[in-house]
């Protein structure tokens, strides 16, 4: 594996203090499409990161952004319904996780292990 340069190395820092110091949307949407995953990480922790901007974050392919997604206490409830995984083969912390948030805020589940108003 090839280091990196003092060059990339600090390009990253100053991307992970932008990540946790963006104040909105607008400032977090370039940590959407970030090369390194624990930026993306970071951006999706932010906590003035509203519902919308984590909602795109929620596409993310690594559950670990996923989960910070979930963690974030301005995610939607439609977003942690979206990241729940109908096939039971296929859960993982993502859906456990999800799952655990809604039922906090009153969501009941079937014996399914999907919301019982789910269509």
């Amino acid at each position: 594996m090839v280091k990196k340069t003092a060059e990339q190395k600090n390009a990253e820092e100053r991307r992970y203090v932008a990540a946790s110091g963006a104040a909105n949307a607008v400032e977090l949407e370039p940590f959407l499409t970030d090369p390194n995953q624990s930026i993306r990480a970071t951006a999706a922790m932010n906590p003035d990161a509203d519902a919308e901007i984590l909602d795109r974050f929620a596409n993310d392919k690594f559950w670990g952004v996923r989960m910070e997604v979930v963690s974030n206490a301005n995610v939607s409830q439609a977003t942690l319904r979206r990241l729940l995984e109908s096939d039971m083969r296929k859960r993982g912390v993502v859906h456990h996780a999800a799952r655990a948030k809604l039922e906090e805020r009153g969501v009941e589940f079937g014996a399914d292990g999907m919301p019982e108003d789910a269509a």
